[in-house]
This record gives C-alpha cells, structure tokens and sequence, in this order.
C-alpha cells in the first residue's frame, strides 16, 4: 500500500472482495465520464465469473481517505510472457482504468503508484483503449518505460434519429434506406424492450438465432458456449436494472425473428450482439436498417452524445458516413523491464504485419484472419474478432 495526502493503492486479489466492490465501483463507474460499459462491474464481474482463473485476479484500487477515486481491473497471463492484461478478454470492445473526473490528479497518482507495484515482473498490456480514455492520461504520466501501438478501428455515429441519420448519406442510398423502413413497417415488424426478468429467455433467444444466422458461415464458436450465455444473463439482468444496456425482441406475425443486445455509459451507446432469424431475409428485410434505427431510438432518448458501431469498419457502416476512430494498445512496465516491454511490442508489431501481408496477397483470408488474432489470447481468452459488431456481429 502507498499513502501521500490521504491517496492510497491496495492491490485486490480477492474474488470475493471484487465483488463486494460492486455499491462504490458503480458509483466511480458514473463519475467517469470518459467509462464504457465493458468496465461497469456488473460486466467485469459476471466475466470473471464466467472467464477467470484462480489467483490471476489483480485489481489495483486508488482511494483518497478511503473513497474509491480510481481503479485499474487487471488480470496476470504468462504466455507469451508475463502480463497484465484487461479484465474484460476479448468478448469487450473497449478496456481502461476508471478515474474520478473530480479527482484525476490523485487516482492517477495512486494508479501509476499501484500498477507499479503490481506489474513488478510483468508488462501492463492495455488493448482496445479509445481515444479519450482515462487511460490515455494515465500513460502520459507514466514514469517508466511505455510504448504506444494501434488497435481495432471503430465507427461512431452522432446520436440522432434514424430519419437524420439517413439524411447523411447520399440521396440515392437514403432513398433505397428510407423504402428499406418502409418495407419493414409495412411487413409490421414490431419492437419491443425487454424487462429484466424476461433477460433470460431474451439472451437465450438471441444466441439460438445469432447461431442460425451463421449457420455455415463461420461463427465465433465462443458465443455458442454456455458461459458465454451464462455471462450475457449475469451482465445483463444487472445492467438493465442499472439503466446501462437493453435487450430488444423484434416480432413479426407474433414470432421473435430477432434480438438485439445493446451497451450504454455516460457519453456512449451501442449495439453489443444481435440475433436473425434468416427467413428475415429471404422477405426482403433489412436487418441493418432494422437494428440501427432501434439502437439510434434507443440513444436518442438517453442523452447520450456517441452511437457507436463498435470494432471493425466494414463496408455497410461505411454507407452512414460514420467516423473512424481508432483505439489504442497501451504497453507499460517498470524502466527495469524496457527490454521485456520492447520484446512485447516486437511480438505485436511482427504479428500484425504477418497478418496484414497474408490478407494483401489474399484478400479472402481477411475475415479469418480478423477471428483467428482475437480468438487466441495473450494467455487470455479471446474470442472476438477485431471486427467487433463486424465478423460475427453484424450481418
């Protein structure tokens, strides 16, 4: 533990503890504006829950007179060498540290203080960081060795109604999307917003038709397993209740064709997995459209500035002239460890040149390659692609 000014750093490496956290970690969640969903604790709990392993938990937790002002929520890998990487795996789109807005001086002080000590013989590998998290400030003010390296691409959107969203795109295209939402109304297609005991059922029925959807084609075989649905039901019914996410069952002819889950935080909404039914299609609807004027009502009405499309800049996003942002990889460690840090951001930079050159030569290999890099883990589990709401999201 350190101490200056009433500041102090303790290292949880207590699953219990971290759940006891929950009352005073979601309160540090909302005074965090830069926070996503993915660190709420009713996310980073129900993943450990479901993905964690036995004395790797290291949450680092800054207070100032005992009040919780920051924490960072870790965990230690040792392959490909020692790490400390995001609770959170690659099922998150987004992973940072939690800083009171308040009182960013102090937690990044105790922060940095913390991590140093819990990173005494490893590299903090921080992975999918968005512009603006707090993060950012915690790697500028790092005294040791750092380095800095891309991440996914991710498309947001300004939150708006679908009707002034449409009106960004080119008048032909917002043509053919404004006779797609007509299609849809006249076929009365209906949406509705689950409550949070129907969560269950809900999650269920999304990942039975997310399956169908994919059928054949690939699916991300993590989310047909079991703690993967145990996962989204555990997150789920808490977020609701929390007011950060929503499930939303489209019906058509009294039959759910669709569901969809959706993620929310202070400053930013977005659809997380969806499920179709493929006979959707084959009545000439648009699932696209669909899901995007839902997740767009659903953000308007929140206050919320950001919609975001999550990882991956596929070609259908590109139609609402959305805007490319790029997300980080932050490497960090004691000046001790520079020439393990520098080991690591070799490892990463040679991987992702490999991969790039494969899918040049072989374009069709793209969307492999975006599963295969993110379903193998740092020693962690991944099991997205860096195409997020892209590969085996989005249709």
């Amino acid at each position: 533990m350190t101490a200056a000014r009433g500041l102090t750093a303790t290292l949880c490496r207590d699953p219990a503890r971290f759940a006891r956290l929950r009352p005073e970690w979601d309160a540090l969640h909302r005074r965090c504006a830069a926070s996503t969903p993915f660190q709420s604790h009713a996310w980073l709990h129900s993943w450990w829950l479901s993905y964690g392993t036995n004395g790797r938990l290291r949450v680092v937790l800054a207070r100032r007179d005992g009040r919780l002002i920051g924490a960072a929520p870790l965990m230690l890998v040792h392959r490909p060498m020692p790490l400390l990487v995001p609770l959170g795996g690659a099922i998150s789109d987004f992973s940072d540290v939690l800083v009171d807005d308040e009182e960013s001086g102090g937690a990044l002080t105790a922060l940095e203080r913390g991590l140093d000590r819990a990173a005494r013989q490893a590299v903090i590998d921080l992975r999918e960081v968005r512009p603006g998290a707090a993060a950012e400030l915690l790697y500028e003010r790092w005294t040791g060795a750092r380095g800095r390296l891309t991440d996914s691409t991710c498309m947001e959107l300004p939150v708006e109604p679908i009707d002034d969203l449409v009106k960004r795109m080119q008048s032909s295209r917002a043509q053919r999307v404004r006779a797609k939402l007509r299609k849809i109304d006249a076929l009365g297609v209906e949406s509705r917003v689950v409550s949070e005991h129907e969560v269950p059922d809900a999650v269920g029925r999304l990942l039975r038709l997310h399956e169908l959807q994919w059928r054949g084609r690939g699916v991300n075989v993590e989310h047909l397993r079991p703690r993967f649905a145990e996962h989204l039901v555990r997150a789920g019914r808490r977020m609701l209740r929390d007011g950060d996410a929503a499930l939303t069952e489209f019906r058509l002819e009294g039959r759910v064709v669709a569901v969809s889950m959706t993620l929310q935080s202070g400053l930013l909404s977005g659809g997380y997995l969806y499920g179709a039914d493929p006979a959707l299609r084959e009545r000439k609807v648009d699932v696209t459209t669909m899901l995007l004027r839902q997740e767009a009502a659903l953000a308007s009405g929140s206050g919320r500035g950001v919609l975001s499309l999550l990882r991956g800049s596929e070609a259908y996003k590109n139609h609402w002239r959305p805007e490319a942002v790029t997300n980080q990889r932050l490497l960090l460690a004691r000046s001790a460890l520079e020439p393990l840090l520098r080991v690591r951001e070799s490892q990463v930079t040679m991987r992702d040149r490999a991969a790039e050159t494969v899918t040049t030569r072989f374009p069709a290999a793209r969307d492999w390659r975006d599963r295969v890099n993110n379903w193998r883990a740092d020693g962690a589990v991944r099991t997205s692609s860096p195409a997020g709401s892209g590969a085996s999201r989005r249709p």
